[in-house]
């Protein structure tokens, strides 16, 4: 017979049968993990808490996606400030800054992709818009430099971006010109 107990990440186990009643301290299964964690094992990529800044292509959503779930279970609104990171928590509120403009817009992480080799990030049209990439170009350099990254434990990692002194921070908020 085995009793078990569970205590903080450790379980203890006393088999009955083992000579002089042993006590062998193992550890726990891992807890479940959360539904961020799970959609993005799904998308065969792993999570990045570290907060650092990418840089890489940037598409934006096409307008046939208005309404839709994204995988944070929200509907998309093409004119809000939204985007998807195959890598970058959901929840994550990161700066978005257009290479070629210099402009930025800061954005919530909401949806998983793109799925397009290349490009770090998929932004609605009105973000789009804001940092200056235009519909001829549909692609275009950006810089992602995460301001607040949730983490499994329920915390929040402050990013790069947070870091950075407002007066060179070049945040636009808002809707777009």
């Amino acid at each position: 017979m085995a009793s078990a107990s569970k205590a903080r990440g450790t379980a203890v186990t006393r088999k009955a049968a083992s000579a002089k009643g042993a006590t062998v301290a193992r550890k726990a299964a891992p807890a479940r993990s959360s539904p961020v964690q799970r959609r993005a094992a799904a998308s065969g990529a792993r999570l990045d808490f570290s907060g650092r800044r990418r840089v890489g292509e940037a598409s934006y959503y096409a307008h046939k996606f208005a309404g839709r779930k994204m995988a944070d279970g929200t509907r998309m609104r093409l004119n809000h400030h939204n985007a998807a990171s195959k890598t970058l928590p959901l929840g994550t509120i990161a700066k978005v800054t257009n290479l070629k403009t210099g402009k930025s817009a800061v954005v919530k992480i909401q949806d998983r992709g793109p799925f397009v080799k290349g490009r770090i990030v998929d932004l609605s049209p009105a973000t789009a818009r804001q940092i200056g990439l235009t519909a001829r170009e549909g692609v275009g350099p950006v810089a992602v430099t995460p301001i607040a990254v949730p983490l499994p434990d329920g915390s929040v990692k402050p990013g790069e971006a947070a870091r950075e002194p407002m007066a060179r921070t070049q945040v636009a908020q808002g809707r777009g010109d």
